[in-house]
């Protein structure tokens, strides 16, 4: 860790930390566009550049991020909450960016029997996360010895170095192809934005223009827009339906007695939305794709 330190900030430029490849790296570069940040990711190293926005990247692996936003070679990151809370380092949580979903969770051989937390007793458990997993057990009175390895946890069982895992579950896929099964989820994770807690004001002001970007962008996802045709006699009912952030925008229709009625609606319920909405007399119903919520 100690060559992070030959990375001089500028003193006038936010610096964020981000996982240097995988899904994480990914969805957070895919934030940061989305932002209006560019950055040319064909001359990415070490550390990019933004060229429209005071802005460094550091790309880092995950399990070192909450290190350098704590000691303040970098302001902010975006990592796994799982990585901030195995590391315990002092830095302020800012947002859940709902992205990055995982959990932590205890997987045993699928031919072994389970019934409860007790069939830990006595186990060697492998994991990359020794902390959770410690204080999970400590508090429900457990007690087994547990083997700090990192790289591919799963196939500890298989090679004889434990009788069960803690670790990293997505779709549980890779579990299955190791001859294990999931069988207490532990602790649920997401991608969080962390900074350091001694961020002078320049930066929190740098740090507060930037976050107004992301909410945008965060505030957007999953939703769509609708404008429909409605009898104005149904606008009450309608604006039940779907009420909007604050208000729909309702305007009269050059035909007498119609009303055209705009709202935003989360995607995953617009088609309850839409069958509700033709029920009581909407058409002409649009459905659009929403950039950002500016609020």
């Amino acid at each position: 860790m100690g060559g992070f330190f030959l990375c001089k900030k500028i003193s006038n430029m936010l610096r964020i930390a981000i996982q240097t490849k995988g899904r994480l790296n990914e969805q957070s570069s895919e934030l940061l566009k989305d932002s209006g940040i560019v950055i040319d990711e064909n001359k990415r190293k070490f550390i990019g550049k933004a060229s429209n926005f005071p802005l460094e990247i550091l790309y880092l692996r995950d399990d070192d991020i909450p290190h350098v936003i704590s000691t303040g070679i970098a302001d902010i990151g975006i990592v796994g909450m799982n990585e901030v809370r195995e590391k315990g380092l002092k830095v302020n949580v800012i947002r859940e960016l709902d992205f990055g979903h995982c959990r932590l969770s205890l997987a045993i051989p699928k031919a072994e029997e389970y019934d409860s937390l007790n069939y830990f007793n006595g186990k060697h458990i492998a994991t990359s996360y020794p902390k959770i997993l410690t204080d999970f057990l400590q508090q429900n009175n457990v007690s087994a010895v547990i083997h700090e390895i990192t790289g591919s946890v799963e196939i500890a069982p298989a090679a004889g170095i434990s009788d069960a895992i803690f670790d990293i579950v997505s779709s549980g896929g890779t579990l299955i192809s190791n001859g294990l099964k999931e069988v207490e989820k532990v602790f649920f994770s997401e991608a969080v934005l962390i900074s350091n807690p001694n961020m002078d004001e320049e930066k929190k002001d740098l740090l507060d223009e930037l976050m107004f970007r992301f909410e945008s962008v965060i505030e957007s996802r999953g939703k769509k827009y609708l404008l429909m045709n409605i009898p104005t006699d149904s606008v009450s009912k309608a604006i039940e339906i779907i009420p909007a952030m604050r208000s729909p925008t309702v305007m009269p229709l050059a035909l007498d007695g119609w009303s055209s009625l705009h709202s935003v609606v989360k995607e995953k319920d617009l088609w309850d939305k839409v069958k509700l909405l033709k029920q009581i007399g909407a058409e002409g119903i649009l459905v659009l794709s929403v950039d950002k919520i500016i609020k």
